[in-house]
Formats: C-alpha cells, sequence, structure tokens
C-alpha cells in the first residue's frame, strides 16, 4: 500500500530517511522549493520557501526561518547534518523562483521568484554548496517531489508530464 505524499505548506520543510515516503511541495509560484539530498544515507530534505531574506535579524533556529530562503537553507542544512547527513554529500537542487506577477512597468521588486533564485544562490555558496539542478524562473508554477526510497527529485510543471531534475 503506498504511503500519502508529505505534503509542505508555505514556509515549512520535512525530513526523511524513510525510503517510502514523498515529499512534496505543490504549486510552487515566485516560491522556491529546495532538496538535500545525502545518497549514503538516504537522508532527504525539502524546504518550501516563501520569501527571499528575514530582515528582522531571524535566526536559523527561528522557528519562522523555513519561511525565508536565506535562514530556511541554513536551517535544513543543521537539521539534515544533526539527523546523521554529511555536508559535503548533499545535493541540492532548486525548483521554482516563477515571476508570476506580470504586467507592464512593473519594478523588479515585485519579482519575488528572482529575488528568491538569487537569495538561494547567495546562501548556498555561502554555504559551500554546489547545486546540482534547478528548474526556476519562468512564469509557470511547478510541482516537486522528492522520493526518498530513490534518492530522486522530480518536477511537474501544469499540463506537462513529471520528470526526474
Amino acid at each position: 500500500m503506498r504511503k500519502d505524499p508529505i505534503s509542505l505548506g508555505l514556509g515549512e520543510h520535512a525530513i526523511s530517511r524513510n525510503p517510502e515516503d514523498i515529499l512534496v511541495a505543490y504549486g510552487l509560484g515566485s516560491c522556491l522549493g529546495i532538496s538535500m539530498i545525502d545518497p549514503q544515507t538516504r537522508i532527504s530534505a525539502l524546504l518550501h520557501a516563501v520569501l527571499p531574506g528575514a530582515t528582522n535579524g531571524l535566526s536559523a533556529s527561528d522557528p519562522n526561518a523555513h519561511k525565508y530562503v536565506d535562514t530556511g537553507i541554513e536551517s535544513l542544512v543543521d537539521a539534515v547534518i544533526k539527523e546523521g547527513a554529511n555536508k559535503a554529500r548533499l545535493i541540492v537542487r532548486i525548483i521554482g523562483g516563477a515571476n508570476m506577477l506580470i504586467s507592464p512597468g512593473m519594478t523588479n521588486s515585485f519579482d519575488i521568484g528572482t529575488r528568491n533564485m538569487e537569495s538561494a544562490r547567495r546562501t548556498l555558496q555561502r554555504l559551500n554548496l554546489k547545486i546540482a539542478a534547478e528548474e526556476v524562473g519562468g512564469h509557470t508554477g511547478r510541482t516537486v517531489h522528492v522520493y526518498v526510497g530513490a534518492s530522486r527529485v522530480t518536477v511537474r510543471v501544469i499540463g506537462e508530464k513529471e520528470r526526474d531534475i
């Protein structure tokens, strides 16, 4: 019997090593889905981050840290290491970051998707983590699945088939 996927809402994260688990973030528009997998320990994690950065000095240990790309990534790295993952083995993928608010004359300050991607790249670089794959930008929403047992990440754009990333 197949288990229901573990669905992440806005600003949530999940970590699993259960091979039957599927972590999922539905309908990522400007939000980012950031997956981290240690293929040796099979520890898998997914973050559903909403905004680029915490402006109020929020730390990675704060309960709201996962709402933001920068503190969410920091917190997720800490959590997967605490679970037994090796930072040097982490395979990181980012999905989402679309510009969902398209209007003539709109400034980049409203393009949360691009700002989220820039924040993720800066944070991952600062933490010495490389992005193995990404499916970001554009103007359409995406759904990301992390299949824990297979250490596999897929993305699905509305109207298209699910595919590996």
